[in-house]
């Protein structure tokens, strides 16, 4: 067991601790941009690599959440950056210069969200939402134009100018196949758009740099079901791979004309790799086991002006780090290193991966829908155990669900653990990292096998004679919230209290509300369309069988949500009540389960807030609500 913190209010300085997003090179080589919120509230930093200073450049003027990336421009004088309302993600496009002014550049209708900056700054392309669909667009800063560049009827993605800017290669599918995903190159005022036939129909190809010359694409395909990379001659329209297909590996960019670096994933690690593309040679960078992770949204890739890489490293007991690591010694250096407030490393609860063998039906009944064995898997799973004896026990379910867990740092969990609960996250089948089977299994299956997955990690942790099966709980954010309705419904005889944030609660009604990307790319691409798929619609929709609830719920949403609309809550709610779940208290309406323990479902709603956010002040509420309502649910005192 870990030593704990000596803290007055433990959440409330995790909460409070600082942390960094988005560290971009500037196209100099000089400086690194990035979100920090060290004063308490997020603002855009500029770190000088020469002297070690780290300046402020924004006032108040970037978005409270650091959900999204910044740009730099090609004179390495101004930012972009992505400006919504309250969490809406209804991005414009802003800019900032060193002098701290900042306009609006671009001002559109829906969602806007940069894709690359032309190497004159004259250019922005970007994708948006403005005609109900993400397509890719491009502004001329100095004259105004607006140029609609393409017209797909399934998101459009990934757009990056070439070197001279005169052509750009982008992602789009053209095929009715929606886990399909091709690579093209158009010029760049929309014409002459080529197919490079990448991969197999039904598979998703991604473009990731152009080398130096404009002659080769690095690009990622997942046809041969691992993801590979590899490099597109666009003279000779072959393509040279790499690796061997023993891991997931995703393009980030050309180092030089006879190197690249890639994005590994091993398990629950996630560590860059240098391929020289003359011998084949590859190797990991020498750092520790965890989550390394390299931002290319830059002229100038992640390369400083001395060839150093700028990357950030986390571990689940290390908060982020930013750093500058040399290829040529592999050694590297801390660039701004993590706070930690009152806490130290040590302080932390470092996880334990381990795997279980799931064929999708737990020993558990289900109660929504009666399925049938799926095909056994090996599930990858994390623990972070509390050291209580005996130990309440949270499982946390991740979000996407084209997703995974890692070796890295969460407030959260390490916030449930230093409250006494044992955590655990599942990677169940649909989870990144793995191959490109993997997650198809998902496909026509929300709520089915993946279910199944969470709960039988749930029944191997029941039989650690230390966790305390009196006090299960289930936890979830997005897709995970879905998941903590729907394990409510389907297997309550295991959680003995469910917090669903932000969650899935009725497909169809999903379906209508949400945004018109995630409809066609997400949606339709797992269940169909709801016209032709109208009973499993209905099936997998936890709100179809609110009557299984037997346990204290608390349902939180974001009122500013557009991934998931704050309906999808109150739709749950106002069925709870309707079922009779009147506010205050749940009957027990599990005869199998008798002796459970009724208490009240609580609905909150979180104002100024929308998909969750990185907000010191929005955490510390998040933090509070939970806290409290697993003090009073749960039974567990001095938490």
């Amino acid at each position: 067991m870990t030593e704990r913190p000596e803290s007055d209010d433990i959440l409330q300085e995790l909460a409070r601790l600082p942390s960094m997003a988005h560290p971009t090179v500037s196209p100099d080589g000089n400086e690194i941009a990035l979100y920090y919120d060290i004063s308490g509230r997020n603002e855009l930093h500029v770190f000088d690599i020469e002297d070690g200073g780290l300046r402020q450049w924004s006032d108040g003027e970037v978005p409270r959440n650091a959900r999204w990336f910044v740009r730099w421009g090609a004179a390495s004088e101004q930012v972009f950056f992505h400006l919504d309302e309250g969490g809406n993600e209804q991005n414009d496009i802003y800019a900032v210069t060193r002098d701290g002014r900042v306009k609006a550049v671009v001002e559109i209708e829906g969602q806007a969200i940069i894709s690359d900056i032309s190497s004159d700054s004259s250019r922005i392309l970007f994708l948006s939402s403005r005609d109900g669909q993400m397509n890719i667009y491009s502004y001329d800063i100095n004259s105004g134009d607006l140029i609609k560049l393409t017209e797909y009827n399934q998101a459009a993605y990934g757009a990056i100018f070439s070197p001279d800017c005169n052509q750009i290669a982008y992602g789009a599918n053209e095929t009715d196949e929606h886990d399909n995903g091709d690579v093209y190159v158009m010029d760049d005022s929309g014409t002459d758009k080529r197919n490079l036939e990448i991969g197999a129909v039904g598979a998703e190809a991604v473009p990731n740099d152009w080398d130096l010359d404009g002659s080769r694409l690095l690009v990622t395909d997942n046809t041969p079901d691992l993801a590979r990379t590899g490099v597109y001659n666009l003279t000779t329209d072959e393509v040279q791979w790499l690796g061997d297909d023993t891991y997931n590996e995703e393009g980030i960019e050309f180092l030089d004309s006879e190197r690249v670096l890639i994005s590994r994933s091993r398990d629950v690690i996630t560590m860059p790799v240098v391929y020289d593309l003359t011998t084949g040679n590859r190797r990991e960078l020498n750092l520790p086991d965890g989550e390394a992770y390299v931002s290319s949204q830059s002229l100038n890739g992640s390369k400083l002006t001395d060839g150093r890489i700028v990357l950030t490293h986390t571990t689940p007991t290390s908060r982020t780090d930013l750093l500058a690591y040399d290829l040529d010694s592999d050694e590297y250096e801390v660039l701004i290193e993590a706070e930690y407030g009152p806490f130290e490393p040590n302080s932390f609860t470092d996880a334990k991966y381990f795997k279980i063998e799931s064929n999708g039906i737990p020993e558990t009944t289900q109660r929504a829908v009666d399925h049938d064995p799926y095909e056994t898997l090996e599930i990858g799973c994390l623990l972070y155990d509390s050291g209580e004896r005996p130990s309440p026990l949270v499982v946390n379910p991740h979000g996407g669900p084209q997703a995974r867990d890692t070796m890295s740092f969460d407030i959260f969990t390490q916030g449930l653990v230093a409250c006494g609960f044992t955590v655990l996250q599942v990677n169940y089948r649909g989870s990144t990292g793995r191959s490109r089977a993997f997650i198809e299994e998902l496909h026509d299956d929300w709520g089915g096998a993946e279910q199944g997955d969470i709960a039988t990690a749930a029944e191997h942790l029941l039989n650690y004679d230390w966790i305390d099966e009196d006090h299960v709980v289930i936890f979830g954010v997005s897709y995970g919230g879905y998941s903590a309705y729907w394990q409510s419904v389907q297997f309550p005889d295991i959680y003995d209290a469910i917090v669903a944030w932000n969650g899935l609660t009725d497909l169809v009604n999903m379906y209508e509300d949400t945004r018109s990307e995630f409809t066609k790319e997400l949606i339709q691409k797992y269940l169909g369309d709801p016209d032709e798929n109208p009973d499993l619609y209905e099936e997998r929709s936890p709100v179809t069988h609110v009557e299984n609830v037997d346990s204290p719920l608390l349902i939180v949403h974001g009122v500013n949500d557009s991934r998931v609309p704050v309906s999808q809550g109150r739709i749950f709610r106002d069925a709870l009540i309707d079922a009779g779940y009147i506010k205050g208290q749940i009957p027990t309406v599990n005869p199998d389960k008798p002796d459970a323990t009724a208490g009240e479902f609580e609905y909150r709603e979180l104002s100024g807030e929308g998909h969750t956010s990185t907000d010191q002040k929005q955490k510390l509420r998040f933090f509070q609500i939970l806290r409290n309502f697993l003090e009073r649910r749960t039974s567990i005192e001095e938490i």
